[in-house]
């Protein structure tokens, strides 16, 4: 995820990457990179690890895409679906 890394220079989503925000959860208004992902792994989602979830340092985040980018390339939405061990 961009922005993750506290000795990242510039957070923010660099040019020529695609993102989609994550929505909901504990990792809500984040951006995650899917640059070079395979379309069917876009459209799967992602479990994502995070310590503020509801099962701490050791569980996932489950996102889903809900909203397609129409630009094809921009920001598309993944929408959280709960938190898994």
């Amino acid at each position: 995820m961009d922005g993750a890394e506290p000795n990242e220079r510039d957070p923010g989503p660099k040019p020529g990457h695609v993102y989609v925000e994550l929505v909901g959860g504990p990792l809500d208004g984040m951006l995650l990179d899917v640059t070079g992902w395979e379309p069917q792994e876009v459209v799967d989602g992602a479990m994502l690890m995070s310590e503020h979830g509801a099962f701490g340092p050791s569980g996932r985040s489950d996102y889903e895409p809900v909203e397609a980018d129409p630009a094809g390339g921009g920001v598309g939405r993944f929408l959280w679906r709960g938190d898994v061990r």
